[in-house]
């Protein structure tokens, strides 16, 4: 038995299985000491304290069954949980990655789900959502401790993302398309570049009329802690929710969009009949109403504005969000490129200096 004083206790030390072991008794008397130590070896032998075994792994469907479906469901909006429901089973379909532990799952196994889906006829945008869950439940599971690494996965390359950006004429004649409450929503999301689902959430008591040039909006959920934010009111929205409050009757509370749904408010499937038709009519080649967020994002970089304050006001966390959202056209590269001929720089005014002093 080994046991040595530290202050004004002892403690012990010796190795079990290959494993240094060495703690304190809380003891001054050597003989308690020796007796606690000598406990504790007779403990770790019957295996009930001590080093331990560590708890099982689960498979990733017992996982993603007990703690990342509860956990996506009370966490996220339905959108977002729909996500990743469909994400969830789709991978689970498939039993030979589903039944693996997680501390078993490889890049192989990532690489042999993305061929299998693009096998069955998926787009790469649809392949790239499975891994994308993929590797959020593997990083869930490390963050939690679950596992001690998580292999690389990579997404596969050419998705088509939504760089979709509509001209003023584009989106006037859909506007001028739109029956209501598409119309209303539409006209919001152009001129705010709120994400869809923030604008169908959208409360009375969250909006103020008072405030600002002509009023603003408050933002309280989103994706992300950046998403709560407040945006002011242009001349046309200010009109469109203010009409809109009178003809409720001037509500205090509830939903500036309400539709029989289990929300209890409008959403993508309660406008995607009208937003079809709007495109028929107004002959506009096709989009998604998340293309207004681009477009809004684009117009406001084409005039300048600041990468920081851009990134406040469309509720992004991270400001590189940007090369995401904003789809400069080659006008706005060559008018760019077109000033640089009225700039100065230090190093051609020091040419020039040296020049001057030549001659």
């Amino acid at each position: 038995m080994s046991i040595f004083k530290r202050g004004r206790v002892y403690w012990y030390h010796f190795v079990f299985n290959g494993r240094h072991v060495q703690e304190s008794t809380k003891q001054g008397n050597p003989r308690v000491a020796r007796q606690i130590e000598a406990a504790h070896r007779t403990s770790l032998a019957k295996g009930e304290v001590g080093i331990r075994e560590k708890k099982p792994v689960p498979t990733f469907a017992e996982f993603c069954r007990d703690r990342i479906e509860p956990w996506a469901s009370s966490r996220f909006n339905q959108n977002t949980w729909r996500w990743y429901r469909a994400g969830l089973r789709a991978i689970c379909a498939n039993h030979t990655l589903a039944g693996l532990r997680l501390d078993e799952i490889t890049s192989e196994h990532a690489d042999a789900l993305a061929a299998r889906r693009k096998a069955e006829g998926l787009e790469i945008a649809s392949v790239n959502a499975s891994l994308r869950v993929l590797r959020r439940v593997l990083r869930l599971a490390l963050k939690w401790k679950v596992i001690s690494a998580i292999p690389d996965i990579n997404l596969l390359r050419g998705e088509r993302h939504r760089e979709r950006v509509l001209s003023p004429d584009e989106e006037m004649r859909y506007l001028a398309a739109c029956p209501e409450p598409l119309g209303a929503i539409a006209t919001i999301l152009a001129d705010s570049g709120m994400r869809p689902d923030e604008c169908y959430r959208l409360e009375w008591p969250y909006i103020t009329f008072a405030a600002g040039k002509h009023g603003t909006l408050l933002i309280l959920h989103g994706k992300t802690i950046a998403a709560r934010r407040r945006l002011p009111l242009t001349q046309r929205v200010r009109m469109l929710l203010e009409d809109r409050w009178i003809a409720s009757g001037k509500p205090q509370e509830g939903f500036v969009f309400p539709a029989p749904t289990k929300s209890g408010h409008a959403d993508h499937s309660t406008i995607k009949k009208q937003h079809v038709r709007a495109l028929k009519l107004s002959g506009v080649r096709s989009f998604v109403l998340y293309s207004f967020r681009h477009t809004f994002a684009t117009r406001l970089a084409e005039n300048g504005i600041d990468a920081w304050a851009l990134t406040r006001i469309m509720g992004w966390s991270d400001v590189s969000m940007a090369k995401r959202y904003v789809h400069l056209g080659d006008d706005v590269i060559h008018r760019a490129m077109s000033q640089k001929e009225s700039l100065r720089f230090p190093l051609q005014e020091q040419d020039e200096a040296e020049q001057t002093s030549g001659n």
